[in-house]
């Protein structure tokens, strides 16, 4: 059995200090005192200030760019704060970086998404809570328990507000079929018509639109996925509902806001009119665009600690 922490403390590496402050913020509790330092030879270096014998701790640290650096200073935090006799260990991961690796796709390919997961384990979690994983059977990697939260729970009272519930003229639309079942998260709760987008890749992070399944003419559309990396995807499916389908305006939305490469430039030039994203991920100043919104997601954090620590449901927060 996990033993529970006698009191809560929250720490935090340099992936998104903010969030992190943040949720300490809204539970109530100062942020952990620890310093994290690199050698000259670019070792990190993690030295844990204060005593955390028997309590409840909960490491905030997304593993989004630089994802390796941010995935070794999680697991050696993880470590010191074992060591230093913590009650209970929760990584808290509001972005699960290597989660597109979760299979072989091909001959001799590795699966990086699971060995990410036997890590954490190893390194002395002892439980995750992590938010729109890009598989959900990444869950399954891990030998200890994982809460899963929905970054829908945050969008959808955004889009609610903006549009309202049963607007005849809004569409929710999957930009492919393996965003179906999130797409429909959005419908049941807004009572929108769902559309999907047909489309092959014919390579990594370049994708072709094929065409539409639903019916989009002179409609406001929302497109909605886990994340936006190279925005390719996004911005051919956006191209392709005004241009193939007829739409009146696209709107789009993702959990996780990755922006690698040409990502900014491309949701510039796009026919997008705004992209909605969580700060699972910190936006830096050179990626800041007057069509992204960021919504935060400090408050379904603080819920889920709380109820983390009190042993109660964590599924609740999204019936």
């Amino acid at each position: 059995m996990i033993p529970h922490g006698n009191s809560i403390k929250i720490f935090t590496g340099n992936s998104n200090p903010k969030l992190a402050s943040d949720i300490c913020t809204m539970v109530g509790v100062p942020l952990g005192d620890a310093s994290l330092k690199r050698f000259s030879d670019g070792e990190i270096s993690v030295s844990i200030n204060e005593s955390v014998r028997g309590t409840d701790v909960f490491l905030i640290q997304s593993t989004c760019e630089p994802v390796n650096d941010h995935l070794m200073e999680m697991l050696i935090m993880i470590d010191a704060l074992r060591r230093a006799s913590a009650g209970r260990i929760t990584a808290v991961m509001p972005y699960f970086g290597y989660a597109r690796q979760d299979r072989k796709a091909k001959a001799r390919d590795p699966i990086s998404a699971k060995l990410v997961a036997d890590l954490i384990t190893t390194a002395g979690a002892d439980r995750v809570l992590t938010m729109d994983l890009h598989a959900a059977q990444i869950q399954g990697f891990f030998n200890i328990p994982v809460d899963h939260m929905l970054g829908s729970s945050v969008l959808i009272p955004y889009f609610a507000k903006k549009f309202g519930i049963g607007n005849p003229d809004v569409v929710m639309v999957a930009p492919d079929l393996g965003s179906v079942g999130r797409a429909r998260k959005f419908t049941e709760k807004l009572d929108l018509p769902v559309a999907i987008i047909d489309k092959r890749r014919p390579q990594a992070n370049v994708s072709e639109v094929m065409n539409i399944i639903g019916n989009v003419e002179d409609k406001t559309v929302i497109l909605a996925d886990d994340m936006i990396d190279t925005a390719g995807t996004l911005c051919n499916a956006a191209r392709a509902l005004v241009e193939i389908g007829g739409a009146k305006e696209v709107y789009a939305c993702a959990t996780h806001g990755v922006l690698s490469g040409p990502a900014i430039q491309r949701l510039n030039d796009s026919v997008i009119k705004e992209v909605i994203l969580l700060d699972t991920i910190p936006l830096p100043e050179h990626k800041k665009s007057d069509k992204l919104k960021v919504l935060s997601v400090a408050e379904i954090f603080t819920e889920a600690i709380k109820r983390i620590y009190d042993e109660s449901s964590v599924s609740d927060l999204f019936n």
